[in-house]
């Protein structure tokens, strides 16, 4: 069953404005939406950090690693220059910070664990921890439509997650659908399939349905496709195209 919204700014502000930064989600809210999708890494000191790139040199300019930086170190780095010099000296933000702000605006997250290499299980449980942390209240409560989705490619890093904070819903992340992809769901008790919405089919939508899962999909940018995969049962999507496809889209 999907109880959260049904469409999603892609990291934040889509196409118009630099993706996971703060400027990306205030963006994002311009345009209505109050659900969104992003990224989230470890830096080298242990602390999350919302970014895509395990490394620097495309949104971020410099060399090296995320986890070669300290998070102080990597929040003082320019996020906005890349996109456009009105964005010049957006930061890295601490995910933290983005959650909180998040949580006091009433933007619900899905946030993608996106470790890099040798890093899934303490990125899966550093992450879960810290969003159990922050939605402690709405949790005691049984408001689940309120907390965060955590999603991931990585099988290792949900299994992290899972045992970190088993309370914090679960959603398996995959380009396509492989054979097992409900053994694998199972395994991580999770409550929903989110993958590339040019690979699905609408017989593998039909399956995840029947199954009892929710379906959703990124990152969806053609208002037809968007109808069509609706049609098909996907639950939820999310887009680069905040400007064609808004959060009432149907």
């Amino acid at each position: 069953m999907w109880r959260y919204p049904r469409i999603l700014a892609h990291r934040g502000g889509g196409t118009l404005a630099p993706e996971n930064t703060m400027a990306g989600l205030r963006c994002g809210m311009a345009h209505g939406f109050r659900a969104v999708e992003f990224d989230v890494m470890l830096a080298r000191d242990g602390v999350p950090v919302v970014m895509h790139d395990p490394f620097l040199g495309r949104t971020v300019p410099g060399s090296g690693n995320v986890f070669d930086y300290d998070a102080r170190e990597l929040a003082r780095m320019d996020a906005g220059s890349w996109f456009g010099t009105g964005h010049a000296g957006e930061p890295v933000p601490l995910f933290a910070d983005f959650a909180r702000f998040c949580q006091a605006n009433g933007v619900w997250m899905n946030i993608e664990i996106k470790p890099a290499p040798g890093y899934d299980l303490q990125t899966g449980a550093t992450v879960a921890r810290m969003a159990a942390q922050l939605f402690a209240t709405e949790l005691a409560a049984g408001e689940l439509s309120r907390v965060p989705l955590l999603s991931s490619f990585s099988h290792a890093a949900l299994e992290a997650a899972r045992e970190a904070a088993p309370q914090l819903p679960r959603a398996c992340l995959m380009s396509d659908l492989p054979p097992d992809w409900q053994h694998r769901a199972e395994s991580l008790e999770a409550v929903a399939i989110h993958l590339r919405h040019r690979h699905l089919t609408s017989g593998q939508a039909r399956r995840v349905k029947e199954a009892g899962y929710g379906l959703f999909c990124y990152t969806v940018n053609d208002p037809q496709r968007a109808r069509e995969l609706l049609v098909w049962g996907v639950d939820a999507f999310c887009t680069d195209r905040i400007d064609l496809i808004g959060p009432s889209f149907a």
